[in-house]
């Protein structure tokens, strides 16, 4: 990850810092190969043109053209920037999984083949390691053997899990969930929601009302890092419709251009809270 994006940007580094002095036509030729660079790594236009601007309007400026070392001026710039740009300025605590409640809830929702379903099972596993009591319920009624598939990952890590019946409304299902959380004292609920191959209404309302029923204390997007551009649109649209908490990257190990992680903390706002790899 990150493969191709770092050796372009590392070579634009080594023109900058080459020189003893520095003009504005040299920092506009070194962001342009920027530019270029985050468009190779499948970082949309806008955000590609707004990160490069914004690096613009503080490194030309007289005062660090006329500096001892302005190309050192100019690489923590950019690298400050990109800093920026994957959320260094978020708040250090959104980073962490929040709970608000017992049980407390965490649904996890993204489009179908995102990784949703092996995600819940890491997750789970990470907070069992954590000395966490965890129940997981799927609620993905619709894909075929869904509801199984988490059960299967469940029992391989222990993990207690619900025997959701695929014909029954979800509604009860989360009704059911909540009453064994209560009885064997979970100390978390994860939801694993139905995706869809596209981003549908249909999808979106059915999760807003799993919202507003669950109440839950994070509602983490997991999305493929394969999926480059569309990143951005999936993660707005989900956004529009719930109150995202953060993000979950799957399949990073596969993703040598980086280019949703570099997209989606500054489209959403939300950090990037696990990076997932493998299958």
């Amino acid at each position: 990850m990150f493969g191709n994006f770092t050796d372009r940007i590392l070579n634009t580094f080594d023109a900058l810092t080459g020189k003893g002095l520095l003009t504005e036509e040299d920092v506009t030729k070194a962001l342009r190969e920027i530019r270029v660079a985050m468009l190779e790594a499948d970082v949309p236009l806008a955000v590609a043109k707004d990160f490069v601007e914004k690096i613009k309007e503080k490194a030309v400026g007289e005062k660090i053209l006329k500096s001892i070392k302005p190309g050192d001026m100019v690489v923590k710039i950019v690298r400050d920037s990109l800093a920026d740009l994957l959320g260094k300025n978020l708040p250090s605590e959104s980073f962490d999984l929040s709970y608000k409640s017992s049980p407390s809830v965490f649904l996890l929702v993204g489009l179908q083949g995102s990784g949703k379903t092996t995600t819940a099972g890491k997750l789970s596993l990470l907070l069992k390691n954590d000395k966490k009591k965890v129940l997981l319920s799927s609620l993905d009624i619709y894909r075929p053997a869904a509801i199984e598939q988490l059960n299967q990952l469940a029992k391989s890590i222990e993990i207690d899990y619900m025997e959701n019946n695929p014909n029954d409304e979800i509604a009860n299902l989360v009704k059911n969930s909540f009453f064994k959380a209560k009885q064997m004292s979970h100390d978390v609920i994860i939801f694993d929601t139905a995706g869809r191959t596209t981003v549908d209404e249909t999808l979106m309302e059915e999760i807003k009302k799993i919202q507003q029923i669950t109440d839950p204390s994070e509602i983490l997007l997991v999305a493929d890092a394969m999926i480059g551009q569309e990143s951005v649109n999936v993660a707005k649209s989900f956004q529009s419709y719930v109150n995202l908490t953060g993000i979950i990257l799957t399949r990073v190990d596969g993703d040598s251009k980086g280019g949703a992680a570099l997209s989606m903390t500054v489209s959403t706002g939300k950090p990037i809270k696990f990076l997932g790899i493998g299958e």
